[in-house]
């Protein structure tokens, strides 16, 4: 163990780190738990923007927990991985039912409501009421397997769990808001993925991966399986100026979203429209969109369908959308891409 690891840390983040993140400078809780939910699996210069749009439109827990979810998903829409908005949803009318609006102090409290794990409670815990307890997002798994020398994936348990005694045992027993603040900005900005600078790092003197020029081999990446791909054809259904939307269900791939109606693309567009109360004028393929998720990458047939509503067309779980409001609903990011490019 590194004696003066905590401190060359701290005197690094006070010097060097980052100060002006829009979450950073209180102890407000709200303004944290949002930026770490966002922060999950998303880099900062994507976060800020939505990050700035989501606290104007929710300043505080009890007017997020007030809110509609399609407004929540809406200001999350092109963000990603939605269900982080839909655990932000819930947490926060969660913690106005059980805790009188007040964010759990106790870290293992804070860890079982929705989309708060361990590392998350514990960075909300550090930076908020500045508790002593270890964060091991990304960012700093990188820096501990890089400066320790551990050999494996993070993702496996073992590795995990010794990355989590290292991050326990190096703790400091102060300053504890500018070391967590520290370890993820030297994750962020100098202990990279691809580029390390260890020339300036305050650890590189003693991180064995440097020394032993392992940089780009430590942590060791996730193993490679192949990514399946899935075919899909979506129907924009357009009517005086308006495009059929149905509403996703609450779990999986784009949860509780707006989206276009979807058929197998050997099917027929016009019949598939024809069960959904429409009657089709025309129909044009439109270009091909391709979508990466995590597990594997989806290719979207869409077709540009004039139709003539039918009564039952708009039934619950549907809507007629104005295409001038595609910019504020809460769609998935391809699906808004089709829908803008149909519109021109």
């Amino acid at each position: 163990m590194l004696p003066d690891f905590a401190s060359r840390v701290v005197a690094w983040q006070r010097a060097h780190g980052r100060h002006d993140l829009p979450w950073q400078g209180g102890h407000d809780p709200y303004p944290v738990w949002v930026s770490e939910i966002m922060l999950q699996q998303t880099r900062v210069d994507s976060v800020i923007p939505y990050y700035t749009r989501f606290l104007a439109r929710f300043p505080d827990l009890a007017t997020l927990a007030a809110a509609d979810e399609d407004d929540v998903l809406a200001l999350w829409s092109g963000l990603g991985y939605y269900s982080r908005a839909r655990n932000l949803h819930a947490t926060a009318r969660r913690i106005l039912a059980e805790h009188d609006g007040r964010f759990p102090i106790d870290p293992e409290v804070l860890a079982t409501l929705p989309g708060i794990g361990r590392s998350t409670a514990a960075a909300i815990a550090a930076l908020a009421f500045g508790q002593r307890r270890a964060i091991l997002d990304g960012n700093v798994k990188r820096v501990l397997a890089r400066v320790f020398g551990i050999e494996g994936w993070p993702g496996e348990r073992a590795v995990e769990n010794e990355l989590w005694r290292l991050a326990d045992a190096l703790l400091p027993d102060r300053d504890l808001r500018a070391y967590t603040q520290g370890l993820m900005d030297l994750g962020a900005t100098l202990c990279t993925r691809a580029a390390p600078r260890c020339e300036v790092c305050p650890l590189g003197e003693t991180c064995l991966a440097h020394r032993q020029g392992r940089q780009r081999r430590l942590p060791a990446p996730r193993p490679r399986k192949s990514v399946p791909e899935r075919s899909v054809a979506m129907l924009v259904l357009l009517h005086a100026g308006s495009v059929l939307l149905e509403k996703r269900p609450p779990t999986g791939v784009w949860g509780g979203l707006w989206s276009l109606p979807e058929c197998a693309e050997a099917e027929e567009p016009g019949e598939v429209a024809e069960c959904l109360g429409c009657r089709v004028v025309d129909a044009v393929a439109l270009p091909i969109v391709s979508h990466a998720f995590t597990h594997f990458r989806l290719r979207i047939q869409p077709w540009r369908l004039r139709a003539q509503p039918l009564p039952g067309a708009a039934e619950p779980g549907r809507l007629w959308l104005d295409l001038n409001d595609i910019e504020g609903a809460a769609l998935p990011s391809p699906v808004r891409r089709i829908l803008l490019d149909a519109r021109a």
